[in-house]
């Protein structure tokens, strides 16, 4: 087993060179002795986890500022508190999470004993975006320990500063033989994905997904894959709409829009829209004032490439509110735009920035519709006080996530799965949900040797075993 048990820091200046092969080796080597099963082990490294997170809060807050432009409130609500709360929710449950649970038992094969047993994975990989750095690595990290894995945790090149803290700070509070940090860019994240691991969780773009499910079919690797996609926010008539416009702006503007789960744009009837609108320009100033550049609260755009993506989407005839940019700190006002239908530039793919179309329906039966005609989304949004509507959005569309008349929050919910379905992602995580991902579920039967309860099965069979085993074994039981 190799010596280095600190972070593997391929890509940057001086550091050694991944070798993927060899690092998957020592960790097969650290899972075989067992270390990482025992219930002790795995709350240790939660413990850890979560120690890290409350004793090195400023310089994690510190690096999000320097990476995303957060302010130290945002990176506490959405990176650093998150993580911590849903740290604590696994450690108060994790014990009977991972508890065997004994299984029913037909008639034909008592006294037989049958339990289900979850068992580690083995070694995972873990590939966190660079959008919430600390959030979207950490939070799947939690569930692997938590499930006894052994586990690799490749952080995003585009978020530096956050990347370069967690590689240093990680090994000081985890168990750094069984934990790994690599950091560097796309020939890095290759070399990892080449290899068998056990399990591969993603979070980023779908074009991006598709490259690591087809890099794990190779090796027949199961794969978690979250995505993201265009979650739309329908406002129905009747809906408290000054309420429905600060939350949407919230959930919109939050990390300057960069937020997978961000309302991607407004569905509405036109009376519905053109009350909204003024409510919309209300919440932003009321949140950001009338100069958003100056407001210390609000993000900034994460590089150049995405910086020019975002500005193709501002078509002026469309602006309703913002548009302002500026190329020297990748700023993008608050930008409302109006008249915009399915084919508009901005409703071809997720925008992931600080842009929100507002497109016009005649009403609700056209809203589905509209939805449904696309790639199902990570979440939908409805804005609504009918029981009938609700009703009618559960019953009628499909998201990795519904809420009503609020967005972002389910994420704050531990007991809650997480996770897209179809386009959006596959697999789910959090709470509960984690442990079992990055677990498998063991069928373990325990059949007494003496009474031999097969011998009515054995060849060869004469007509009182037939009617035996249509009677006991064959025929269903209510």
């Amino acid at each position: 087993m190799s010596q280095t048990t600190g972070p593997t820091t391929a890509g940057a200046q001086g550091a050694p060179q991944l070798d993927a092969e060899q690092l998957l080796d020592d960790l097969r080597d650290v899972f075989g002795t067992g270390i990482t099963k025992p219930l002790a082990w795995r709350i240790a490294q939660l413990t850890g986890l979560r120690r890290m997170l409350a004793e090195q809060e400023g310089a994690l807050a510190e690096a999000l500022t320097s990476d995303l432009g957060k302010h130290v409130t945002e990176a506490w609500i959405t990176e650093l508190g998150f993580t911590s709360n849903e740290i604590t929710y696994m450690l108060s449950h994790l014990k009977s999470w991972i508890r065997p649970r004994r299984a029913s038992i037909p008639l034909w094969l008592r006294p037989a004993r049958a339990k289900v047993v979850r068992e580690p994975l083995g070694v995972v990989l873990v590939i966190s975006p660079w959008n919430y750095p600390v959030q979207l690595s950490l939070a799947p990290l939690a569930g692997a320990l938590g499930a006894g894995n052994a586990v690799v945790l490749k952080l995003s090149e585009l978020a530096p500063a956050t990347s370069a803290a967690l590689a240093r700070l990680l090994p000081q509070y985890l168990d750094p033989a069984a934990v790994r940090v690599v950091e560097g860019g796309a020939a890095e994240t290759t070399e990892l994905l080449a290899q068998p691991w056990d399990h591969i969780f993603f979070t980023g773009n779908g074009a991006v997904g598709r490259v690591v499910l087809e890099a794990a079919a190779r090796h027949l690797t199961p794969v978690t894959l979250e995505l993201g996609g265009k979650s739309p926010a329908f406002v129905d008539v009747g809906a408290d709409l000054e309420t429905a416009a600060r939350r949407i702006v919230w959930g919109k503007f939050t990390n300057a829009g960069q937020t997978c789960v961000a309302p991607d744009f407004v569905i509405a009837t036109r009376p519905v829209l053109d009350a909204l609108k003024p409510l919309l320009d209300k919440a932003i100033r009321d949140f950001y004032g009338e100069d958003p550049s100056q407001s210390d609260v609000y993000g900034r755009i994460v590089n150049e490439r995405h910086f020019g993506r975002l500005t193709d989407l501002i078509t002026t005839g469309h602006v309703f509110r913002g548009g302002a940019v500026d190329t020297e700190t990748r700023y993008i006002e608050p930008t409302v735009l109006d008249g915009v239908d399915g084919d508009h530039l901005s409703m071809q793919e997720e925008i992931f920035g600080p842009i929100l179309p507002l497109v016009e329906v005649r009403d609700v039966d056209e809203a589905v519709e509209f939805i449904t005609a696309r790639d199902k989304p990570l979440a939908l949004y409805v804005f609504t006080g009918s029981a009938e509507t609700k009703r009618r959005f559960i019953r009628d569309t499909s998201s990795g996530g519904l809420n009503f008349n609020a967005p972002l929050v389910h994420m704050g919910a531990p007991s809650l799965p997480f996770g897209g379905v179809g386009a959006s992602g596959m697999g789910k995580y959090h709470g509960e949900e984690s442990v079992a991902l990055f677990s498998h579920a063991k069928a373990v039967i325990d059949v007494p040797a003496k009474p031999d309860l097969l011998a009515a099965i054995y060849p060869p069979f004469s007509s009182a075993q037939e009617k035996l085993v249509r009677r006991f074994i064959a025929r269903p039981r209510p």
